[in-house]
């Protein structure tokens, strides 16, 4: 479609009307129609940016779950549990025959006008081998491999466990730190602003002559005081969040929100937690599995002493054509076994040597586990009592914070009717803002021993 346009001004080679249709004027016109013609855009149709971005919000169970995805010392321990779950079926597939087929075409220089080889190992100039073999093994040491890896399976499921809580316990202390510091960072900034309006107040009263100039002074060193905790907070919290995304996401820049459970969960009886923990404890499974590795590894020194016993049956061809049957109706398709019984003699005492070397190991591994059933009980008793007092003490922290506000707000309306020093203000202010960040720390210090007693229990 061509479009024509008459204008008046602003396009003239003459000072006459002049009518023309050039094609860009026409595409300018039909751009600038189709601007007017669209909606205005809208702050809310914008393009997003990284401000803009709704925060991913992250859950405690979410949390561990990305934590186990993205953390290398975890992923290197399930690595390993893996890997001595194949060497277990490895050393259980070794207790059984092997089958290979063996192929192999032979040429050997025969004497001048002879069929006979000059190798005399050889059975002819041209010999075809084509036969499938059959091996098998009985001993005493293959018997003790299957216990060692089945001990060592079980070790690294144990580590992989160790790892998971130990991980889950890390991951609950990052969760609640950066809560806990996020929740310091609105304290920070309430004190703040409620320094702020301490020093607004304090100058009213100076200009009306109810209060001294170094009120005004004393309040203004108190509101710097806490712009430089705001600050201090802020770093606080970013390096909080910082450390939880490294854990999180591929960039742990990411924004992200975090969702605490709302309830406390309940903390189990003393008896409950002692049963769980005899059940349920990692480190005790791998200091056991430990000891069977070593018991293993006795075994295994041991059967040197006895013999073993090789069986082989051969089946298939081993002759001068690559045939069933040859020249003369020889057949050539046939199969042959074979016994053999290897009795040790003498190694010069290596055997003796490696057993003793074995139940030094094995020694050592029975006081790791005495070692560790003797710290799994003082740990558990130290982590209980921790989540106790800790437990003990959220109510008292809830309470000294709204007596410490209550104490503030009378103090302030002490101070305004001149009844009050700045002193007791500034008092009353520290002692409010201490209070908070005491029930932070104090919900921390819960959750973290919390977290440590349902590692040793192995219920989280």
């Amino acid at each position: 479609m061509l479009l024509c346009v008459s204008m008046r001004s602003g396009f003239r080679y003459k000072k006459r009307r002049q009518s023309f249709c050039p094609w860009p004027g026409a595409l300018a016109f039909l751009l600038l129609a189709a601007a007017t013609t669209l909606p205005a855009q809208t702050a809310g149709d914008a393009p997003a940016s990284a401000d803009s971005v709704q925060p991913v919000v992250i859950t405690l169970d979410e949390a561990i779950r990305r934590a186990e995805a993205n953390e290398p010392a975890f992923a290197a321990a399930r690595a390993a549990s893996k890997s001595s779950a194949l060497d277990r079926t490895i050393a259980r597939g070794g207790l059984l025959p092997s089958v290979i087929y063996h192929n192999q075409a032979l040429y050997t220089q025969s004497n001048r006008g002879e069929t006979t080889p000059r190798f005399i190992a050889n059975n002819a100039a041209r010999e075809y081998s084509s036969q499938a073999s059959v091996n098998e093994t009985l001993g005493l040491g293959q018997l003790a491999g299957v216990r060692r890896a089945d001990a060592a399976s079980a070790q690294a499921a144990a580590e992989l466990e160790v790892a998971r809580r130990g991980l889950t316990a890390a991951v609950t202390g990052l969760f609640y730190g950066s809560l806990a510091a996020d929740h310091k960072l609105l304290v920070a900034g309430r004190a703040r602003q409620e320094a702020d309006d301490f020093t607004v107040l304090t100058s009213r009263r100076e200009q009306a002559r109810e209060a001294a100039h170094a009120d005004v002074v004393k309040a203004q060193l108190v509101a710097q005081q806490r712009e430089r905790e705001l600050e201090n907070a802020k770093v606080a919290a970013e390096k909080a969040r910082l450390e939880l995304g490294v854990l999180l996401f591929p960039d742990p820049r990411t924004p992200y929100a975090l969702k605490a459970a709302e309830e406390i969960a309940q903390l189990a009886t003393r008896v409950e937690v002692e049963q769980a923990a005899s059940r349920n404890n990692p480190e005790l499974k791998s200091a056991l599995s430990a000891l069977g590795i070593s018991n293993a590894d006795v075994l295994s020194a041991r059967a040197a002493y006895l013999p073993d016993l090789g069986l082989n049956v051969t089946y298939g061809i081993d002759a001068a054509q690559v045939a069933v049957n040859g020249p003369g109706g020889i057949h050539n398709l046939g199969y042959s076994a074979s016994v053999t019984l290897d009795i040790p003699v003498w190694d010069w005492l290596q055997t003796q040597h490696k057993v003793k070397q074995s139940e030094i190991r094995r020694d050592a591994a029975r006081v790791v586990l005495s070692a560790t059933q003797r710290r799994l009980i003082a740990r558990l008793d130290e982590a209980y009592s921790e989540t106790v007092a800790a437990r003990n003490q959220l109510a008292s922290l809830d309470t000294s914070v709204a007596t410490a506000a209550e104490s503030l707000r009378l103090t302030r309306l002490r101070y305004t009717e001149g009844e009050a020093t700045v002193l007791e203000v500034v008092d009353a202010q520290t002692a409010f803002v201490g209070a908070e960040n005491a029930r932070e720390d104090g919900r921390v210090r819960y959750q973290a021993a919390q977290a440590d007693l349902e590692t040793i229990t192995g219920t989280m």
